[in-house]
């Protein structure tokens, strides 16, 4: 590769580079990808970190909830992710039950989907329970992501989906979390949905970058779910989520129009045949 090509290549975002970003004061953008096309849009578009989440079980699998999702899942979902990007972070949640029985198990989790599935971290969900686990993870070399608030993968614990932390036994405790995740390793966290004062109190007590969803703009970075910001789940309003596109409609309108083409015979045309 000649050096003329070598200097064009977009600056790659690494784990480093988020950690300077919070030290710097400049956000952190980030959104979720589950393939190749998409992540391709998104890393082209300039987005910092893209997280293959777990919520693919919602966007792409049909669940309800995210338990279903295996590692099988989330490893497939994450190679084809990896391929598409040339310069964000990808960092690739671990599911439910691949983490949580022994830390052995959660080191080989993690090791496949570095190995495997070519990611460039791995998120667990959990506060102080799983320190061990971080560490081990992180101690074998691979970079880690928390994850405090709402869990997803706990919503049979929780039953709802609701903010958390609202009272002050679980405010201190989250809060008591964020420096033990800090203190395990973690190189960020995400929040998710906890009132604005709480993630505001996390963001400066911890050195570690805080990515916001449903946690307010006191955060170092914000995540949404890329069908959601598009708009191409309508069923999905929570007030937290702005949609920034309408692709529900406009997908919509563009089947529609292919279907009267090919039912008129105006779908092809001369210029569209071969001869």
């Amino acid at each position: 590769m000649s050096t003329q090509n070598k200097d064009t290549r977009p600056e790659k975002v690494t784990t480093q580079t988020v950690v300077d970003m919070k030290r710097s004061g400049e956000k952190i953008s980030m959104l979720t990808a589950y393939d190749y096309t998409m992540a391709g849009i998104v890393d082209a578009a300039g987005v910092d970190v893209i997280l293959v989440g777990d919520s693919a079980s919602n966007v792409m699998a049909g669940f309800d909830t995210t338990v279903p999702m295996t590692l099988d899942h989330m490893i497939y979902h994450t190679s084809c992710v990896v391929r598409g990007v040339e310069r964000a972070l990808v960092i690739a949640d671990l599911p439910f039950m691949s983490y949580q029985v022994t830390t052995k198990e959660a080191l080989i989790s993690a090791g496949r989907m570095m190995k495997e599935a070519g990611a460039h971290a791995v998120k667990l969900e959990g506060g102080e329970s799983i320190t061990s686990t971080i560490k081990r993870i992180v101690d074998a070399g691979i970079p880690v992501m928390g994850h405090l608030g709402l869990t997803p993968q706990s919503i049979y614990k929780f039953g709802t989906y609701k903010v958390r932390a609202k009272d002050e036994a679980e405010a201190n405790q989250l809060l008591k979390d964020a420096k033990k995740l800090e203190e395990a390793g973690v190189f960020s966290i995400v929040l998710e949905k906890i009132p604005t004062s709480l993630a505001k109190q996390v963001t400066e007590s911890v050195s570690v970058p805080t990515i916001g969803i449903g946690a307010g703009s006191y955060c170092d970075g914000q995540v949404l779910v890329i069908h959601d910001m598009l708009g191409l789940n309508k069923d999905f309003s929570p007030r937290f989520l702005r949609r920034y596109a309408d692709w529900h409609t406009a997908m919509s309108d563009a089947v529609g129009e292919y279907i009267k083409d090919v039912k008129t015979g105006d779908f092809p045309n001369e210029d569209e045949q071969y001869n």
